[in-house]
């Protein structure tokens, strides 16, 4: 017997495989179904999916076998992969120097004809083979060799499948961290800096009231500086907040929320606006959804849609129903509309598209971004349609669980 050498990369070979972690996984149907294609086309009593580690040669998948693993130094395989053509085949192991006394073909599962292919990973790196076995001598056909290569490619379709999802779920797992810890730094730097900002504030004011009698028009206006740059960055800082807080929702908070209660509340937020009308439609009596991120969009969206309306009547108006189990609501409005290459970067953080609002103010351009944010944790989608001069639609939806509908004008 000769037992097979060590590939000449042998490290560079182990690492591969090892990254794709698969050694030691549990069976899968889809590793089993290619060996017995293999076997059924070739016409052999077994075939196995081998993979070479260090010491051992372990089977993902076999037929006929019992045994999951063997000795390294007793492979076929491990000879296979030394091959130019990536191709080994024994049609009477007995008669070949290389394993006529192996311990495998004098004793069970007496491997007396055998046809492997090599499995190559990158850079044609060989991590093992699929081969098919016989307990007597046997010929293979020139098709049936074509085939045996067919089925090894998908061996490696599916290893590089699974390593490729595993590379995929790892750097999402990244990316949450790095989001999550983003999130919290933000919360962070903006709570520190609330309370010397509130500092700032309340000392211009008095600056402002104390003293401003005895100041020129220049200290009058540096203090007035001072008081807008300082409720501008409070505005922002209260932004942050709100938005490294958003994802917070849990979408299985639910509570039963009465329609004319929510209607009820918005028009105690909006109603001392007297150009300002809001109204709501619904066939639905109520909705099972987290009340407080459900409130959190619409306030946001409606506060938008007063603040950059630039009719004297400012028309807003609320639609909410079900279907195909999700909630959708629209937040319909008469401004001034939103232009076409806009409407995507208003969902982005930081982007603000108008100089000012109705009230002369300039937006954070984070407060569309809490609101995607919100919506998405709550494993809904949110757009908005619009053209120019006739004002714009938000729509969103959150997920729903089944709920009794009724009439509600």
């Amino acid at each position: 017997m000769i037992a097979p050498q060590n590939h000449e990369n042998e490290a560079e070979r182990l690492a591969l495989l090892q990254s794709y972690s698969i050694l030691d996984t549990e069976l899968e149907e889809d590793y089993d179904n290619l060996v017995l294609l293999a076997s059924e086309i070739c016409g052999t009593p077994i075939s196995v999916i081998t993979l070479l580690d260090k010491d051992r040669q372990w089977f993902k998948a076999r037929r006929g076998l019992d045994v999951s693993e063997t000795e390294r130094q007793y492979s076929f395989c491990g000879h296979t992969i030394h091959e130019a053509d990536n191709i080994l085949v024994v049609e009477d192991a007995r008669e070949d120097e290389r394993f006529f006394d192996n311990p495998i073909v004098v004793g069970d599962p007496r491997v007396i004809f055998y046809a492997g292919v090599t499995l190559k990973g990158a850079s044609g790196m060989p991590l093992g083979t699929l081969c098919v076995i016989d307990n007597k001598p046997k010929k293979i056909t020139e098709s049936q060799l074509a085939a045996l290569k067919i089925l090894s490619d998908q061996v490696m379709n599916l290893l590089d499948l699974r390593k490729s999802k595993m590379n995929l779920e790892k750097a999402n797992e990244e990316l949450e961290l790095a989001n999550h810890e983003l999130d919290n730094f933000a919360a962070v730097a903006a709570h520190d800096l609330k309370s010397p900002l509130n500092n700032i504030i309340t000392l211009s004011n008095c600056l402002h009231d104390l003293y401003s009698p005895k100041m020129d028009d220049e200290g009058k206006q540096i203090v007035e500086f001072i008081r807008s740059s300082s409720e501008t960055l409070k505005k922002l800082i209260t932004g942050l907040l709100n938005y490294s807080k958003s994802g917070q929702y849990n979408i299985d908070d639910k509570t039963t929320i009465l329609l004319s209660d929510l209607q009820r509340s918005i028009k105690e937020l909006f109603g001392g606006r007297k150009e300002c009308t809001i109204t709501v439609k619904s066939d639905l009596d109520s909705i099972y959804a987290n009340k407080v991120a459900v409130e959190q969009i619409l306030i946001n969206l409606i506060a938008n849609a007063v603040k950059y309306n630039d009719k004297p009547s400012i028309e807003i108006a609320l639609e909410i129903k079900e279907q195909d189990g999700f909630y959708e609501f629209a937040v319909k409005d008469n401004g001034p509309g939103i232009h076409e290459d806009d409407q995507e970067k208003i969902f982005k953080i930081f982007e603000v598209i108008s100089e000012q609002d109705r009230y002369g103010d300039k937006g954070t351009g984070i407060g569309l971004a809490t609101v995607k944010k919100v919506v998405e944790g709550l494993g809904g989608v949110i757009s908005v349609a619009s053209q120019l001069g006739e004002g714009a639609t938000f729509t969103f939806t959150i997920k729903s669980p089944i709920v009794v509908e009724s009439s509600m004008a």
